[in-house]
């Protein structure tokens, strides 16, 4: 059974987490015509934006309630309110996602009864504005709390209770935190193939894919609708893409009576097997041609890839269930994990993680435990470790600032899984070191005799 490490040092030197309230924001991004609101100082909002904006390249809707010192001690019940209001006058939005931060968490401000009296206070002016808050201190949880939170307050605000008239075709899918974009409009793509209606919430894949629209536009300009949130509960099957998802399929399943299927991974050929058989009990069809002639695909790249793999040894800092997903590929393919760093240990997903141990920390941890291995997987911030330790480093997971395209990177599913094995296949093929005798046999070096030992040749 993996052990699970606490945190044993007083301050990370190099983070590896990002705050709750910035996975409550990107997943509030994945609504259509919403503006998230940090309920907080500007500093905690610009920190949050700069990364936002680093890693998607785009123009980021985040605003802040600018909580200045007379309201950290009095309290920021009318920053909240004017905020709303000025958001509503001025950007219409058709949802203000708010995100408490630590200042106001740490004060213990009532911000759901701040909310209700906002919401019975200005009702007209309010009106077609859906205002949802999520509890996400900044010294609690990271990303993956935050997004959950998030979704799990959509949810409880928005969708209709109660038993509806199901439509037979219709799929309600909640993905965690770290599909790309790319994943969710090929998870979409693939339920669409089998004749079925997918509403997935939060999506990222209409508002954060890096189109121009053709005006300016000062909310998100894609996504998920808040009327198709509202009727979730008439939806056949809920399907939940990792475990810190549980608690919002619970709460939809608890309201409306929709069951749902949790899949810890879509990454692999067993998960993308399981994930099709379902999609074909739901539509009573069977796999489309595509379908199998891309699982095909992904047989012959296993059968290519496993060589490059066979032995390795990866150090993997990220996320719980992207550190399960990945840590689950590697393994899969005949690596090793050398070391399984990550930010919480609220997760039960880390008891299932293929490691020897889990040790909860920050990048410091990663570059201490992943010396000797073959490579590096981490966010853009590993990079220096990388470098010190001369390994190779292949970016996942948040954020990554000093690459192109990481939103449109596939990793689920049979396509995503074959360009994984291709793109780390290639990192080990690029770094392979050609072996010598000496290596071969450890032996050779000590026998030769010392001239021999010191000349050209030997070196060579």
């Amino acid at each position: 059974m993996v052990r699970i490490l606490p945190q044993t040092k007083a301050a990370a030197v190099n983070p590896l987490k990002s705050s709750q309230p910035l996975g409550a924001a990107l997943a509030f991004l994945g609504v259509d015509g919403a503006m998230p609101l940090f309920h907080g100082s500007q500093g905690c909002t610009s920190f949050a934006l700069v990364l936002f904006v680093r890693h998607f390249k785009e123009a980021i809707p985040l605003q802040t309630t600018a909580m200045d010192e007379v309201a950290t001690i009095l309290g920021g019940a009318d920053h909240l309110e004017e905020a709303i209001l000025n958001l509503k006058a001025r950007t219409k939005p058709t949802l203000i996602g708010v995100c408490t931060t630590a200042l106001v968490e740490t004060r213990g401000e009532d911000c759901a009864g701040d909310i209700a009296d906002i919401r019975l206070k200005r009702r007209q002016e309010l009106a077609g504005t859906e205002v949802v808050l999520a509890n996400t201190p900044d010294f609690d949880g990271a990303i993956e709390e935050g997004w959950a939170k998030a979704v799990t307050a959509m949810i409880e605000r928005i969708t209709r209770p109660g038993e509806q008239a199901r439509q037979s075709n219709k799929i309600v899918i909640l993905p965690g935190w770290n599909l790309t974009v790319a994943d969710i409009e090929h998870l979409r793509e693939m339920i669409e193939s089998f004749g079925l209606k997918p509403v997935i919430l939060p999506d990222v894949s209409g508002s954060l894919d890096g189109t121009v629209p053709d005006r300016w536009i000062t909310t998100t300009y894609g996504g998920t609708s808040v009327e198709d949130i509202r009727e979730l509960g008439t939806a056949a099957q809920c399907i939940v893409i990792g475990e810190h998802m549980r608690r919002p399929a619970e709460l939809l399943q608890r309201l409306t009576g929709v069951p749902y299927v949790l899949f810890r991974s879509l990454t692999g050929l067993k998960d993308a097997d399981r994930f099709v058989s379902l999609m074909s009990a739901v539509s009573g069809a069977a796999a489309p041609a595509g379908v199998r002639r891309r699982r095909a695909q992904l047989q012959d790249a296993l059968l290519d890839g496993h060589f490059h793999f066979g032995g390795k040894k990866i150090a993997i800092a990220a996320e719980p269930d992207q550190l399960y997903q990945l840590a689950s590929f590697f393994i899969g393919m005949g690596s090793e994990i050398a070391a399984a760093v990550t930010t919480t240990d609220m997760s039960k997903i880390l008891e299932e993680v293929p490691a020897q141990s889990v040790q909860i920390g920050d990048l410091g941890d990663l570059e201490a435990l992943g010396a000797g291995a073959d490579l590096l997987v981490t966010h853009s911030h590993g990079r220096q470790a990388a470098q010190r330790l001369g390994i190779p480093l292949i970016r996942v997971g948040f954020p990554i600032f000093d690459r192109l395209g990481s939103q449109h990177k596939l990793t689920i599913l049979y396509q995503g899984t074959r360009d994984l094995i291709f793109e780390v296949a290639n990192i080990f093929e690029a770094n392979r070191h050609a072996p010598t005798p000496e290596a071969l046999d450890p032996l050779r070096k000590r026998e030769m005799p010392d001239e021999l030992r010191s000349s050209p040749l030997a070196r060579h």
